[in-house]
């Protein structure tokens, strides 16, 4: 037991840790205005898809049911198109600290989702450590260099931002069972599948006219990690994850792009390595710590 939650609390924190990182060139790829949300999407669907439909030739059969197309059909919309789509659209129309500070609202969500859909218990612990590392996040956030994004937010972006959050902690709430049933590469293979079709008329026109020369280099290669790691990587990590530990556990590492985010600021000689990022950062893994340790997360 203690070897499983090994693996799916490594396999979450690697896949936020990418995520951390993709924020950087997300908002790189924003800033090109080369690509549109849309375009941009479909060419992760495109490459996802490919990439684990093309992995399942090389792995044992698994047959799926007929009445679980539907439902892995739906949490693709909730778990991959709508999030995805509204976090690209988001940060054309969003400031940098506003995004952060929304997208902390994802563990709360997710813990009441859990609680509401799978009668995993609010424990005093589980409830202590998400305001702990809430408290940690904000605290970096507010005192972190932001650049980056719109000058301003529009209530549109703020709509969009909690559309993201909700969604995909609705995602991580709602269908843990229906992730557990099949392998990770089968579910995924379904999903990207599901989440290109839609998105196809909506970006087909987009996909014509981009002007893909006209791309600079480094966003190419920004697209390219969206692509493999940000999208195949990333979203076979956290179904795996999602086997071995509870949906609120892994919200709660959504908490580690802000400070991926930072280490990288700091790298680049943006930004400075302060007390108040230490002791963030210690708050953060605190309450993750905490609610790992609490009964819910012990029954996983």
């Amino acid at each position: 037991m203690q070897q499983e939650s090994l693996k799916g609390h490594l396999s979450i924190a690697a896949a936020y840790t990418i995520f951390g990182l993709n924020l950087v060139f997300c908002k790189d790829i924003a800033n090109s205005q080369t690509v549109s949300p849309y375009v941009l999407f479909t060419l992760r669907a495109i490459g996802a898809s490919a990439l684990f439909w093309l992995l399942s030739l090389f792995m044992p059969k698994e047959k799926v049911d007929k009445a679980d197309y539907p439902k892995i059909a739906a949490a693709s919309m909730v778990g991959l198109f709508i999030p995805q789509m509204t976090f690209l659209m988001a940060i054309t129309v969003t400031s940098a600290i506003d995004t952060a500070i929304i997208g902390t609202l994802g563990p709360i969500f997710t813990m009441i989702f859990a609680f509401l859909f799978l009668g995993e218990p609010i424990t005093g612990k589980k409830a202590g450590g998400v305001t702990l590392s809430f408290a940690g996040i904000l605290f970096l956030i507010f005192n972190s260099v932001h650049e980056g994004g719109a000058a301003s937010t529009s209530p549109w972006g703020v709509v969009l931002l909690l559309i993201n959050s909700l969604s995909f902690s609705l995602y991580l709430g709602l269908f843990r069972p229906l992730i557990s049933k099949y392998s990770v590469i089968t579910f995924m293979k379904w999903s990207f599948l599901f989440s290109l079709i839609v998105s196809l008329p909506i970006s087909a026109k987009g996909l014509l006219t981009t002007d893909y020369a006209a791309i600079p280099g480094n966003v190419l290669w920004e697209i390219g990690y969206l692509i493999f790691f940000a999208t195949f990587v990333a979203y076979f990590l956290i179904p795996y994850g999602q086997k071995f530990i509870r949906p609120t556990l892994v919200s709660m590492y959504s908490y580690l792009q802000p400070i991926i985010a930072a280490i990288v600021s700091i790298w680049a000689g943006v930004d400075s390595l302060t007390w108040q990022k230490v002791l963030s950062s210690v708050l953060v893994v605190g309450g993750v710590i905490l609610v790992s340790r609490s009964r819910a997360a012990k029954q996983s």
